[in-house]
Order: structure tokens, then sequence, then C-alpha cells
């Protein structure tokens, strides 16, 4: 490889290692290199993969760790790559409010999708833009949105009425939780409290 390629490449790489960023879609590295040739931009990216400067974790989805070092909620709101927490399932899990264990990541966001990385598996469900950009009950934890206890059940409510719960539930929090973000009441659920 010449001096110049070389320094290209190190020039590069520094970019990469000096954001808090430890991953990036096909877009971000085109614009931190400011290659606008989609074919410089794929040849670089694939040598850089060979090297192990670069792994790929899909198409047009690249990181600087391999995929099992990477926080794996982290690598599940990257790859929704657009607004969304983590919500519903996770959260009911975590907080004992349901005992069956989930074995995807669970995520409310713009679109609806399930997929795969690595050995986890992900879903987030869509919800209207009014609803989702509401921040009642959301909150940033290591970096990522997480709704609330309260959140996650208004939530769950709203995709799923009926969902069982497993743990006592303060109803009167959950109503006013589901007028606040304007989802459509449940008395069925409370009237017995």
């Amino acid at each position: 490889m010449s001096t110049q390629k070389t320094n290209i490449t190190a020039r590069r790489v520094s970019q990469l290692l000096a954001m808090d960023e430890r991953i990036f879609h096909l877009k971000d590295l085109a614009t931190l290199w400011g290659i606008e040739n989609y074919n410089t931009l794929r040849t670089t990216i694939k040598r850089y993969c060979q090297n192990g400067l670069l792994y790929s974790i899909y198409k047009g989805f690249y990181s600087v760790l391999p995929v099992e070092k990477i926080d794996p909620l982290l690598l599940g709101v990257k790859a929704i790559h657009g607004y969304c927490y983590l919500s519903t399932e996770s959260i009911l899990f975590s907080e004992g409010y349901i005992s069956r264990k989930v074995t995807y990541f669970t995520f409310v966001g713009e679109k609806s999708t399930r997929f795969f990385i690595g050995k986890n598996q992900y879903m987030s469900r869509q919800l209207k833009s009014t609803s989702l950009f509401n921040p009642e009950g959301i909150s940033t934890k290591n970096g990522m949105l997480q709704a609330n206890i309260y959140r996650a059940i208004a939530d769950m409510l709203y995709f799923s009425p009926k969902y069982h719960f497993d743990k006592e539930i303060n109803w009167k929090m959950i109503q006013e939780i589901q007028r606040k973000i304007g989802y459509p009441l449940t008395p069925n659920r409370y009237a017995h409290s």
C-alpha cells in the first residue's frame, strides 16, 4: 500500500475512533469521510472490513467493534435507525410485571419491524407520531431512551388492550399517563381497582 493510501486510511480510522459512536450506517461513513462516490465508498468499506478495521453487521451497517462486543440494546436502537425507545415486554419483564422471559428486545418507534442481529432478536411496534414523541414516562438510561413502567404498561395496553400482567398495577397512574399521551382509555382494566 502506498504511503498516501496508508495516511488516508490512518486518518479515516482516527476519525472513527475519535467519535463517541461505534456503530455507523453507510451514509454516516460517507459524510464523515467526505466520500461522495458510492463505488469508492463501498470499495473503501470492503477493504477496511477485510483488514479488520471495520466490522460488517449487515449490508450498509458497520461497527468498529465485533457484534458480540456491542451492547445489544444499543445495537437494536442503531439498527432501527429512527426515533424509538425501549418499552413493552422488555420493560415489563425487567420490572417483574410479566414472568414469561422475553426472547427479543421490544421497542416502540416510527415503524414496525422484526429482525435478528447475531444471536439477538428485536421487535419494534409502530406508534403514531403524536404519541410516539410525547416524552411522558420516557427517560434516557445508558444513552438510550426507555419507558418507565407506567409508560410501558400504557404502551402495552395501546397495542394489546387485553394483555395479562402478573403483578398488581396502580391503575390510577396508568389512566393518568394514558390521558397525557392521548391513548384510548381502558376503563375495563381499572374499573375494579
